[in-house]
């Protein structure tokens, strides 16, 4: 079978949307891709659609997509594969083309080789055994959390003594959540370091609703944590980022961060709330998800494949 190859353009999103709620359906039952988070994407600025993007066509029919990116401006580069099952041909086809523009970013860094990751569901659309033959290797899981929501029973939990949880209000207040999140996440699995207004692309600034952004102070200590929310996913309210920094941990303050957005997640008349969380976290977060009420909505598994 031959498949017509093109880049992605901005107004392909809809059809990418699309193909990876078609692809949501078969790998966790229910559709949860949402256009802005594609449009985002697509639109990501330090992105060149004509040469790190790729769509595949049956005919008129979108079978398969793939996008590189560079956060690291190193070696590591990440990327997007979606295949629908019966054309692993054209996801082939894509993953080769991914790996070549992933080999010259890096070398464009001044890198000698490009180590390249990519999510994959746990049960994924794409042959596993072809991207095993290609050398690629999952290196890390991750699960996508969820918990129900009831309006009379998540109520606005009260903070500890000495302890104050209040709106990024301003801009300072971004600011100190963009400080908090490089501390926070520093040590963590596949963390790279943005600058303040990397940043606020990546988590969709102008048109993040920031009254479901909230940090946490201490008397002793000052701002310590924060926790990023969505409300714009049509099949559950989103935990996007939740983070305290180590001087802070083991005070219950995630805990009063996780049951203040459940909270307000409950009174906007959402019935579900989700998250994703490394299983691997040295921090403790999947106990933490855990004794709060979430449970394993999927699993996601990073691949990592190595080209010179």
């Amino acid at each position: 079978m031959s498949y017509l190859l093109r880049a992605a353009a901005l107004t392909d999103a809809p059809a990418v949307t699309e193909l990876l709620n078609e692809i949501d359906r078969i790998e966790i039952g229910r559709p949860e891709t949402d256009l802005p988070t594609v449009e985002g994407d697509l639109g990501n600025p330090d992105i060149d659609l004509d040469r790190d993007s790729w769509l595949a066509f049956d005919g008129s029919r979108l079978v398969a997509y793939a996008l590189v990116w560079d956060d690291s401006k190193g070696e590591r580069i990440d990327a997007d594969h979606y295949v629908l099952p019966d054309h692993q041909r054209a996801g082939e086809l894509l993953l080769e083309a991914l790996e070549t523009r992933a080999l010259e970013k890096a070398r464009t860094n001044g890198a000698s080789r490009a180590v390249i990751h990519l999510h994959l569901n746990s049960a994924p659309t794409t042959d596993l055994a072809l991207i095993r033959h290609r050398g690629w290797r999952a290196v890390r899981r991750y699960h996508v959390l969820e918990r129900p929501l009831r309006a009379d029973a998540d109520l606005p939990p009260e903070p500890q003594a000495g302890v104050r949880v209040r709106p990024c209000a301003d801009e300072a207040d971004r600011q100190q959540v963009h400080a908090l999140h490089q501390v926070g996440f520093a040590e963590h699995f596949d963390f790279q370091p943005r600058s303040y207004e990397q940043w606020l692309h990546d988590i969709h600034a102008d048109r993040i609703d920031w009254s479901l952004v909230w940090l946490v102070s201490t008397e002793d200590l000052g701002d310590v944590g924060f926790l990023i929310a969505r409300d714009d996913r049509e099949a559950m309210g989103w935990i996007r980022t939740l983070a305290i920094v180590r001087e802070a941990r083991g005070r219950g303050l995630g805990g009063l961060l996780l049951r203040h957005a459940f909270a307000a997640f409950a009174a906007r008349g959402r019935d579900t709330v989700g998250l994703g969380v490394d299983t691997e976290n040295a921090t403790g977060a999947p106990e933490l998800y855990a004794r709060n009420g979430m449970s394993v909505h999927y699993a996601v598994d990073t691949w990592e494949a190595v080209v010179e």
